[in-house]
């Protein structure tokens, strides 16, 4: 992780300091008196993802969050001998570590809301009602993707676990208010496309092959949705974002939104508590595996540094606090 740092002055050398000294650091600069707003010394360093939790936890505790400024960015290739000397100066493995800062504040971004959010989720959904009268399973797989609710469903999941109530209860809004949003305007939708004659009833109670089990739930749907938000919360925190489209294919919240709306617009009262039903088992299922694997992550992290510390291999850590673990 690279970190970008604007130190008052008053406290640069103290923190210049600190950060030199600590193993996992590695490139330190300053340029004093570059930041004008806020006022202070310019710091840039790279730091282990092993390592970041801690150096955050010792730059709270210098006043850079409110007097300063703390930005942090990812660093894809780092081939220098000094930042492969920090790397393994570093206890355990970069996935391994979350940087929790990092979490929360991505979090609150998701759990934000904005326009495109609202926008995305009902296209997705109006996708998955054409995949329910046409019967595709590709239009199913596309509908998945364009989704963008699992963002707000790991941001609860990290409202929960740290017993942030603020962000539980934004996060648990946004997904209410954007589902209920993405059904009411395509359920209207169905009901226009009705009116000119392009669908009517049979078209969702028709046996439908490839698209059926989205108003079916089984034990299965419980279990792929534990899959997937454990996947999913594990991809945020390791910073392999690119394993989340694998999570967005897995889950059908946004296809038993879309076939939710195309039964109320329809009228095929059968499959309606069926789509409810898989759209609450997806998101509850999802959530409870979040919390559960943030848990783990935590458990499993403070355990591993427990026994490098007891072994003596940690020594050169002994100024790093687990304060940025919780």
């Amino acid at each position: 992780m690279h970190l970008r740092l604007i130190v008052p002055p008053d406290r640069s050398e103290r923190v210049l300091d600190g950060l030199v000294a600590d193993p996992g650091v590695s490139c330190v600069t300053r340029v004093p008196g570059a930041a004008h707003r806020p006022a202070g010394d310019l710091i840039e360093c790279d730091v282990t993802r092993e390592a970041t939790s801690d150096v955050l936890v010792r730059l709270k505790a210098e006043g850079l969050y409110d007097d300063g400024s703390v930005a942090l960015t990812s660093v894809d290739s780092a081939p220098s001998r000094n930042a492969q000397a920090a790397e393994k100066a570093a206890p355990g493995a970069p996935d391994d570590a979350v940087i929790w800062d990092v979490v929360v504040d991505q979090a609150y971004n998701e759990a934000g809301g904005s326009w495109v959010y609202y926008v995305f989720l009902t296209l997705a959904t109006m996708i998955a009602s054409v995949a329910v009268v046409t019967d595709s399973s590709i239009l199913v797989v596309g509908a998945m993707v364009v989704g963008p609710e699992f963002g707000v469903v790991a941001a609860l999941a990290v409202g929960l676990f740290l017993r942030k109530g603020g962000l539980t209860k934004r996060s648990l809004m946004l997904l209410v208010k954007g589902f209920v949003l993405a059904i009411v305007l395509t359920a209207i939708a169905a009901l226009l496309a009705r009116a000119v004659g392009w669908v009517d009833a049979s078209d969702v109670t028709a046996a439908r092959p490839l698209t059926g089990f989205i108003w079916r739930p089984d034990r299965w749907s419980a279990v792929v949705a534990v899959l997937a938000g454990s996947a999913g919360v594990l991809s945020q925190t390791a910073g392999r974002g690119n394993a989340l489209v694998g999570v967005f294919i897995s889950v059908t919240t946004v296809p038993a939104a879309g076939d939710l709306a195309l039964s109320v617009a329809l009228w095929a009262p059968h499959q309606i508590g069926g789509s409810a039903a898989q759209l609450g088992i997806n998101l509850a299922g999802m959530t409870a595996a979040g919390v559960v694997t943030l848990l783990l992550q935590r458990v499993i992290w403070r355990s591993y540094l427990r026994v490098k510390q007891v072994r003596g291999v940690a020594g050169p850590l002994r100024g790093r606090s687990e304060s940025g673990q919780s």
